[in-house]
């Protein structure tokens, strides 16, 4: 293949909360071999992380496979691409010391243990700050009197960590920035301001701190962020076949390369991410009036306000009751594909009652931030008049995936937002229409799927590298619109009045139930 020989393909690598994917694209920005590596965070001494270990062997493993893939595919042993790019799970906490030691062990975003600096940042910067920023485990740390506050001499996330060690270089995309610490959007940095009052912050509490100092410098889509170093090489590659030199874009989080996949970084688009967490993104137009616990202020890896409902939790139960289905299955001596399980027990819910037959749930694997609960309890309940069948059973765990992101975007609607097109992406909706529909009927709004949306962000990534590589001569949203979607305009389905009021009945016994949640929390240790 002319364009893996040449070099004229760009690399995307993304770490996701259970997986880490690899994805190569040609120069028509289609993907022409994939690698992943299956992983899990571990909650260790009551923090959500992982190890080190596993972030380069994941990533090793990941691009190990794509390389095997194009060999095999090719003909082709991998040794130059045009541009790579890496991005990871936004947010979290990652400090190091002048030797480039890691102080403490990974602190993930599914952590729920800043509540107190939460609280306190939010009010003195008159911005929400929500308990999984950097800028709040890095606060709650001070607070807590935490021993190596002294020796930070960098602060970073996993996709910050990840380009330094590759390319040498401590920087980072605006939007992975904006998980870490609040955007000048007029300046497209840090907010200085708010730099300033942290400070004054932490002086009270005995430290002296400059920000600018340990925070990795801010760039924006397009911006080249180094070049692949020989260790760096040898990290990703340990073979020796991939040659360094290789430009490297701004790293991303999660967030932003799922706007690049479904093409939502214009103004009044918006894109719902679903996997381990969920999150919308809505492009605004203009800042909001009021500071809202339950919407984030981020931006588009170009640097565009976007309001984003994050919940904590998604698909985690759902995929443990699969793995509970494929036992029974195995018990019987029936050998079923995990993807033809999924396929086939999603479907069953369109069979369901639009309210879900009166059946609740909640995948509450950690603390859900937007509905106040501090903890996770997976529940699943019913009553004896409950209409308790298969197809109710998966529609309501559908349902309650997305029950706290809707409660979320309720919010957004009292802000008078304007959105013109909202487009699904993530691995649920890899089985045609089932998570579309159900998502629609809870956004009560057209769902646009694309046929690239299983590829997620490790193929926004890519295309961040795509766009790097060409010279970025125009604006991030035209290179999307002009160069990448300009064939691909998805498939769209609207939700039918009886779905959205079935969800509407299900919301409301979702909201009265999450006292059934925090009793479950207080008496189920």
């Amino acid at each position: 293949m002319l364009d893996i020989i040449d070099g004229r393909t760009t690399l995307g690598i993304e770490f996701g909360s259970t997986r880490i994917k690899a994805v190569l694209i040609d120069s028509k920005f289609s993907a022409v071999a994939t690698g992943s590596y299956e992983w899990e965070n571990k909650l260790e001494d009551g923090v959500w992380t992982y190890a080190l270990d596993d972030i380069w062997k994941g990533l090793r493993m990941s691009y190990r496979k794509l390389a095997s893939e194009v060999f095999e595919k090719y003909g082709e042993t991998l040794s130059a691409v045009g541009a790579i790019g890496f991005s990871a799970m936004m947010h979290g906490y990652m400090a190091f010391d002048k030797k480039e030691q890691l102080l403490v062990p990974f602190r993930t975003w599914r952590n729920s243990m800043t509540e107190e600096a939460e609280q306190k940042l939010t009010e003195q910067f008159s911005y929400n700050i929500p308990q999984r920023w950097s800028i709040a485990h890095l606060y709650q740390a001070i607070l807590n009197k935490e021993n190596h506050i002294e020796q930070i001499d960098y602060l970073t996330t996993l996709a910050g960590y990840i380009h330094w060690q590759l390319t040498g270089e401590k920087v980072i995309g605006i939007g992975d920035a904006s998980g870490m610490f609040p955007i000048d959007i007029a300046t497209k940095t840090y907010h200085q301001k708010m730099i300033e009052t942290f400070g004054q912050l932490v002086e009270k509490e005995d430290v002296t701190m400059d920000l600018h100092a340990i925070l990795p410098k801010v760039l924006l889509a397009g911006d080249e962020a180094g070049k692949l170093t020989q260790e760096g090489a040898y990290l990703l590659d340990p073979t020796g076949n991939l040659k360094p030199g290789i430009p490297i874009c701004p790293p991303e989080g999660d967030a932003g390369t799922g706007m690049v996949a479904t093409n939502s970084v214009a103004k009044r688009t918006g894109n719902v991410s679903v996997g381990t967490s969920a999150f919308a993104m809505i492009v605004l137009e203009k800042e909001l009036q009021a500071v809202y616990p339950e919407i984030d202020l981020v931006t588009t890896p170009s640097g565009e306000l976007v309001g984003m409902v994050h919940t904590n939790n998604c698909s985690s139960d759902i995929n443990a009751w699969m793995k509970l289905f494929q036992e029974v299955t195995a018990t019987f001596g029936f050998e079923v594909s995990t993807e033809k399980l999924f396929s086939m027990l999603l479907k069953e819910a369109l069979n369901g009652d639009p309210d879900c037959g009166g059946l609740l749930s909640y995948g509450y694997y950690s603390g859900e931030n937007i509905t106040g609960v501090n903890e996770g309890r997976p529940l699943f309940v019913r009553s004896p008049e409950s209409k308790f069948n298969l197809a109710n059973f998966m529609r309501v765990h559908l349902a309650s995936a997305f029950g706290a992101m809707r409660m979320g975007l309720d919010i957004l609607k009292q802000e008078q937002i304007q959105i013109d097109t909202l487009v699904g992406h993530g691995g649920i909706f890899k089985t045609p229409e089932v998570g579309q529909r159900i998502l629609a009927a809870a956004m009560r709004a057209p769902i646009t799927v694309m046929d690239t949306a299983s590829e997620g962000g490790a193929w926004g990534i890519a295309l961040l590298a795509a766009y790097m590589k060409s010279g970025a001569k125009q604006s991030l949203a035209a290179f999307l619109s002009q160069e990448v979607f300009k064939d691909n305009h998805g498939v769209t389905l609207e939700p039918t009045e009886d779905e959205m009021a079935g969800y509407e009945v299900f919301l409301k016994r979702y909201r009265e139930g999450l006292e059934i949640e925090k009793q479950a929390i207080e008496n189920l240790r």
